[in-house]
């Protein structure tokens, strides 16, 4: 049984006196669990792995990217035998913690991919949609219960700063094919009411709504039916070389396998070493409200259900789910020292307050709704902001990672790119990009990485209240190619 925030806050002595009562009260019985995996119907874990076995193919990490790898492994090479190693159950971290949006971008949207990747754009672009148009196929043919709903997505300005480049912004993404339009304050309010929003961006093409907990527990399913052996509770202790081979040692057994394709972000980079010089842990948080009443649902206006964020450097994600809850997640972006990944980050009090704040003054119409999750989880996040692929062991092993937060879609792009390395596609259209054969720029060792890090979080809070004015450390990092914006 999970213990409410409330709590756990107690326990901990964590409690706030000056925090508004409203506020507290809004979040007392909130679960310390992510929503999309508290479901009675979550399938049981699968057993974990005994002895030794032996596989053409062995992938580590079930989430979105190792269950993709697997499946289409089985498709492209019906030949293959996969086993798929998973350290808790599928779907446990990243891939079931998020906001559920599931984008065509692979590059985590077109200006950061313009500034990277250029004139490589318009067949990324052109990928990604058919990456999308294909994750909604896989899904209807399989029959996966995930309410995948290709909504588009809006992107609402706060502030008139955040207007400035939105024409602009909307010519390009129309050049790329896309169908964008943009609104003006009064526009923006009837997508979605608040009183904040001074305009903003309509796309009604590039992103989908999932459910990503039953997105991953279909894919598993899949993946059993194309018969890939799964073994949960399964951690990955060490890689090695073994003849022609690699090993993989687990607590109870190994896998020794031709190939390898290592699908478990941040924590990869205790298997590979070279991984971990390329991403930090950053931990995000989320809250889920209640189901809204038909007249609270009426009030926000919100009749096409597009996903949105809003427009600032810190900025909110915000969705509804099938049964008219409201999840709101994002802004207070949090790296411990050290790159710490504990247990006790998933609650985190004063950010879910403040998040809470944040939903209040957005969404006033909603006063008195009460959250009934609050979690936390780690973005495996690079410099560039999109993922990142490579090679070791003389091509025995391939890795993906640093999605940064952009991964629900992008991560089945990965899939495909990791097994075109591991069978050696040199002639694939996905092999010779950029995006594919470049590394972003690593981030220094620690204590250096950290000092780095909780500057450029400063210098982004000072902008979003200097009118997106960029200081001199964060156009220092603009001019080395790293461009953090959130």
């Amino acid at each position: 049984m999970s213990i409410p925030i409330r709590a756990v806050c107690e326990s901990r002595s964590m409690i706030n006196p000056s925090l508004d009562p409203a506020i507290a009260r809004s979040l007392a019985e909130a679960v310390p669990r992510p929503f999309w995996l508290d479901q009675p119907d979550a399938p049981e874990p699968l057993p974990a792995l005994a002895g030794a076995v032996t596989a053409d193919l062995a992938v580590i990490g079930g989430g979105f990217t190792g269950l993709w790898t697997a499946l289409l492994a089985r498709e492209r090479y019906p030949e293959l035998d996969v086993v798929l190693v998973e350290a808790k159950t599928i779907g446990w971290a990243a891939s079931g913690r998020n906001g559920g949006f599931c984008s065509a971008s692979l590059t985590h949207g077109i200006g950061n991919g313009l500034e990277r990747f250029g004139d490589e754009m318009p067949l990324l672009e052109r990928l990604g949609e058919q990456n999308l148009r294909e994750i909604g196929e896989t899904i209807a043919k399989h029959g996966i219960d995930c309410d995948f709903q290709p909504t588009g997505e809006l992107g609402l300005a706060t502030a008139d700063w955040q207007l400035d480049g939105l024409e602009e912004e909307a010519v390009t993404a129309r050049q790329l094919g896309h169908d964008v339009e943009v609104l003006d304050a009064a526009a923006a309010r009837a997508e979605l009411s608040s009183p904040l929003w001074r305009g903003g961006l309509k796309y009604t093409t590039g992103n989908a709504l999932v459910e990503p907990g039953r997105l991953a527990w279909g894919l598993r399913r899949a993946c059993l039916e194309a018969g890939v052996r799964i073994y949960e509770h399964t951690p990955a202790n060490s890689l090695s070389p073994s003849g022609t081979g690699m090993t993989v040692a687990t607590p109870y057994g190994s896998v020794r396998a031709a190939r390898v394709a290592l699908a478990a972000g941040v924590p990869g980079g205790k298997l590979l070493r070279r991984i971990s010089a390329y991403l930090v842990p950053v931990w995000d948080y989320v809250l889920m409200t209640e189901p809204l009443s038909a007249d609270r649902l009426a009030a926000l206006g919100w009749r096409d259900r597009r996903g949105a964020s809003d427009l600032g450097n810190q900025f909110h994600y915000f969705r509804l789910t099938r049964d008219n809850r409201v999840l709101w997640g994002g802004y207070d972006a949090v790296y411990y020292n050290g790159g710490q990944v504990r247990e006790e980050h998933v609650t985190r009090p004063a950010t879910f307050a403040k998040l809470a704040e944040q939903f209040f003054a957005a969404f006033p119409q909603l006063e008195g709704v009460s959250f009934t999750h609050a979690w936390g989880g780690v973005i495996d996040t690079c410099s560039r902001f999109c993922a990142f692929f490579g090679t070791a062991q003389g091509g025995r092993v391939a890795y993906a990672a640093g999605y940064t937060g952009l991964g629900v879609g992008a991560s089945r792009f990965a899939a495909q790119v990791l097994l075109d390395k591991l069978q050696d596609q040199r002639d694939s259209e996905r092999a010779g990009l950029s995006l594919v054969s470049t590394k972003p720029v690593p981030f220094p060792p620690e204590p250096l990485r950290s000092a780095v890090i909780q500057a450029t979080r400063a210098s982004i809070a000072r902008a979003d209240r200097n009118d997106g004015r960029r200081d001199r450390w964060l156009r220092l990092l603009d001019r080395f190619g790293l461009g953090f914006d959130s």
